[in-house]
């Protein structure tokens, strides 16, 4: 890298359910997600991170490992779902259909 080179500022995050790991980083603007997710250290913190199985996106933005990022970006590490999100929100919908009806009925 030549010292004329400007560097860009750019976070790896990973969250945990009680932890949530921020990696600041300055990197040469080239440098793809992937490469950026390698020299933050994080695959070494956290052996469970598969990049060929965890998505990884950009504020909330699913990106590809070869994407490229901009100054102040923020490369997030998705863990996997335990849960659907629909099936949660069903059930939650229906729980409260049937405590809606007790209270109608005890009254």
């Amino acid at each position: 890298m030549s010292s004329e080179e400007k560097l860009i500022h750019v976070e790896v995050v990973y969250a945990l359910p009680h932890v949530q790991r921020v990696i600041k980083l300055a990197i040469t603007p080239d440098t793809k997600v992937q490469e950026i997710i390698e020299q933050s250290g994080v695959l070494e913190m956290y052996p469970e991170i598969d990049l060929k199985k965890n998505k990884v996106g950009v504020y909330s933005r699913n990106v590809r490992l070869d994407a490229m990022v901009h100054d102040g970006d923020r490369i997030e590490i998705y863990r996997p779902l335990i849960a659907d999100p629909r099936e949660i929100r069903r059930k939650r919908a229906e729980q409260a259909k049937q405590e809606a009806q007790a209270a109608k009925a005890a009254k």
